[in-house]
């Protein structure tokens, strides 16, 4: 069983172990040696039968374990990047996971060390970047292409055509129309109806989706 530890101890990160769990029920894949992350509060904690081992630096201690990473709310979204640059792990090692009830077409490409949750559609011709999360429930289009770092939130439906860039948060039940592309490093809203082109570095909400001012400004 190949060994992996979970960076961060957010919602996400238990919910990318309840997803190991879950392929692991159907073929034993994964053993997972814990969690890392800087907030020394969760050390020692215990998640799903699994404890929080120590610092993210500790990664160089397990030369064995591959990674995946669970760290990317709104609040660190466009710090995500440097978050895992400073871990010094490299790329191949970094795990890409895949919940059973997912559905992802043949005919796309999933990045290193992204996970895709319960009940994703992913159809024909999609390109997904390195170390993208995708929560349950979101729909992607045909020759969507989602950027590197990105976090896709849950219900989310984006229809085919569509480009979003690198170190975007896409808001939980937001829908995109046909053919637009998302610049690097947006923030779009819960619910918002994207009708028209984002530039980088925006927030957008609303139906019509409209920018409200930008990602500098939450940073």
């Amino acid at each position: 069983m190949k060994k992996i530890i979970i960076i961060g101890t957010s919602g996400s990160s238990i919910d990318i172990l309840d997803t190991i769990q879950d392929i692991n029920r159907i073929t034993p894949k994964y053993d997972c040696l814990g969690f890392l992350d800087d907030n020394v509060a969760q050390h020692g904690k215990e998640f799903l039968g699994c404890k929080v081992l120590g610092r993210i630096d500790l990664a160089k201690d397990y030369p064995e374990a591959y990674f995946i990473n669970g760290i990317g709310s709104t609040r660190t979204f466009l710090k995500k990047a440097e978050i895992l640059q400073k871990t010094g792990i490299p790329l191949n090692k970094f795990e890409t996971i895949v919940h059973p009830t997912a559905s992802v077409s043949r005919s796309s490409k999933l990045g290193i060390g992204t996970v895709i949750f319960q009940h994703v559609t992913i159809t024909t011709n999609v390109t997904i970047g390195n170390h993208v999360i995708i929560l349950p429930n979101s729909i992607i289009s045909h020759d969507d292409e989602i950027g590197d770092y990105t976090c896709i939130a849950g219900g989310v439906c984006i229809s085919g055509g569509v480009r979003i860039g690198s170190s975007c948060y896409i808001g939980t039940n937001s829908s995109f129309i046909e053919n637009i592309e998302v610049g690097n490093n947006c923030l779009i809203g819960m619910g918002s109806t994207v009708l028209k082109s984002v530039e980088a570095n925006s927030v957008v909400a609303g139906s019509p989706a409209r920018i409200i001012r930008k990602t500098t400004d939450v940073s």
